[in-house]
């Protein structure tokens, strides 16, 4: 039988370039309509009242980045592509893919209307010196049959990206038992509600780019329980999802019924020593886009429909109980009075500072010499903005994960007189043990709500460190800014009590069900 080639197809390289861009942008603002339907049944059925209202700021935070085209998180990603290039397609560039793919990113971060953040350094060892653009992505092509190029377009947040793991388990060694022990490992900087993604197989590397490329499948948990699993793997997909919630993780690691809305299971064949294990979380923005390319032209991206959106009310967001604070006459007896699981509210100015400003602080502090801004008596916030267009005072606003800054920590509070950190997700041992030391206590904003966050901040200057970029310190004037107590001056900690509670109380459900009460 004689075999019929496609017809060669001629690709613009400025169709994959302007493509690139489009899609970048598009996937700043707007979720996959399946994980928003995920997370609103996640909502539905949650009991638990902190992880509840986490799960509803994320929702309203997407709302609201969908109808104002503006990034909803922070940290805008870095650029991941997995490419599949026909055979048969030629591409009219000069440059090479990579090129092509690159000045994509330039455009879609440079882009003044929505601009957005640019967090790639070019030396990873010594300098780190930003690009300012978020060039290079990272591209990966496979040559396959066919006339078309098929791009998978992600940008992945870095909070999540630093929880990759990976193993050689024995060929007899149980993939789930190492999953879920390994996700009870990785607290919340991952910033759940979000997806575990499995690669099984291959070699070292292989299993590492299956599990980035099958996150990007779509979000199907719901229709694959309810038909019934047809593979080894989607059988361990179950499993893992049911064993993974059942961890009691939940929203932002505050204890809740929903970790994960979906896992993935991607395996390859391997040597027959081996069991090549990688796990990649995906975070609450879990932005990817897949589109092709035929020749006629660059992408047209539809909006998806808004309507599944859930329309959430800013007046759910402030649970009974709540607490104002003024950050402006704060002082360390009422710091003291914060208790491990308030929700409070903050108006008043006060400073940020990621990983670049306080290392910067601390080698001053060791030299002796004075810094730029006074911290005595400062709440200080670990942020990173987006870049400010038009009337905004500040772009999305976003918390970054606060167990980078631990080794800074002690220093920062015997020397600068902090009254309070706030960040996202869980302290180490020694940081807590810091906190109780110098009664500085550290609370959390809500990673994935970077956009309804920025709505509280009224003004925003640079006061320390310009060079650093996204990294300088600021000066924000806050109103209402909803945080949560994450560690009080007891060193309780609602990321070790809250987990625990709710993984006790699915554990006496399921014992419960299982004897028929």
């Amino acid at each position: 039988m004689k075999m019929v080639r496609n017809s060669k197809r001629t690709i613009a390289g400025k169709d994959i370039t302007r493509s690139v861009a489009d899609a970048l942008q598009y996937i700043s603002y707007y979720h996959p309509p399946d994980y928003i339907r995920s997370l609103s049944q996640a909502y539905a059925r949650e009991q638990s009242p902190a992880a509840k209202n986490a799960i509803r700021q994320i929702l309203l935070n997407s709302r609201m980045a969908a109808f104002g085209r503006r990034p909803m998180c922070q940290d805008t990603g870095l650029v991941v592509v997995f490419a599949k290039v026909g055979m048969d397609a030629r591409i009219n560039s000069a440059g090479s893919f990579a090129d092509l793919v690159n000045e994509g990113v330039r455009r879609a971060y440079l882009d003044p209307d929505n601009p957005l953040r640019a967090s790639i350094v070019a030396d990873p060892l010594a300098g780190r010196v930003n690009t300012r653009d978020n060039t290079p992505a990272v591209v990966h092509v496979d040559l396959v049959r066919g006339n078309l190029i098929e791009i998978t377009i992600a940008a992945k947040g870095g909070g999540s990206e630093n929880k990759a793991r990976f193993t050689t388990l024995n060929p007899s060694a149980s993939v789930s038992d190492w999953v879920v022990d390994t996700v009870s490992t990785l607290g919340s900087g991952w910033c759940p509600p979000g997806l575990i993604s499995v690669g099984i197989g291959g070699s070292a590397e292989k299993a590492m780019l299956l599990a980035k490329e099958a996150m990007n499948d779509p979000i199907d948990m719901a229709e694959l329980i309810a038909r019934g699993p047809s593979s080894p793997e989607e059988a361990l997909r179950i499993e893992l999802y049911e064993r993974i919630n059942a961890l009691g993780i939940g929203a932002q690691g505050l204890g809740g019924l929903t970790t994960v809305v979906d896992v993935k299971v991607a395996t390859y064949p391997t040597h027959a020593a081996s069991k090549p294990v990688a796990l990649i979380p995906q975070c609450a923005a879990n932005r990817h886009l897949k589109f092709n390319l035929d020749g006629s032209g660059p992408i047209s991206l539809e909006p998806p429909d808004l309507r599944e959106w859930p329309d959430i009310g800013t007046d759910e967001l402030s649970p009974t109980g709540v607490r104002r604070v003024k950050l402006d006459t704060l002082t360390k007896e009422e710091t003291a009075s914060w208790r491990c699981g308030q929700t409070l509210l903050f108006s008043g100015k006060m400073l940020t500072g990621r990983d670049a400003a306080h290392k910067r602080i601390v080698e001053l502090i060791d030299a002796g010499k004075p810094l730029p801004v006074d911290l005595r008596g400062r709440v200080i916030y670990y942020v990173g903005p987006v870049p400010a267009v038009r009337d905004e005072v500040v772009g999305p606003a976003g918390p970054t994960t606060s167990s980078r800054l631990d080794d800074f920590a002690d220093k920062m509070l015997a020397t600068t007189g902090l009254f309070a950190m706030v960040g996202k997700a869980e302290r180490g041992r020694a940081a807590i043990e810091s906190i109780v030391r110098h009664r500085t206590p550290y609370l959390i904003a809500v990673g994935g709500a970077a956009y309804l966050i920025s709505k509280s901040i009224k003004s925003a200057r640079r006061v320390a460190f310009e060079d650093l970029g996204m990294e300088a310190v600021y000066e924000f004037e806050v109103q209402d800014m909803p945080v949560i107590m994450a560690v009080d001056v007891e060193g309780n900690s609602i990321h070790n009590s809250g987990p625990l509670e709710w993984r006790k109380r699915m554990a006496a459900d399921s014992i419960a069900r299982n004897i028929g009460v």
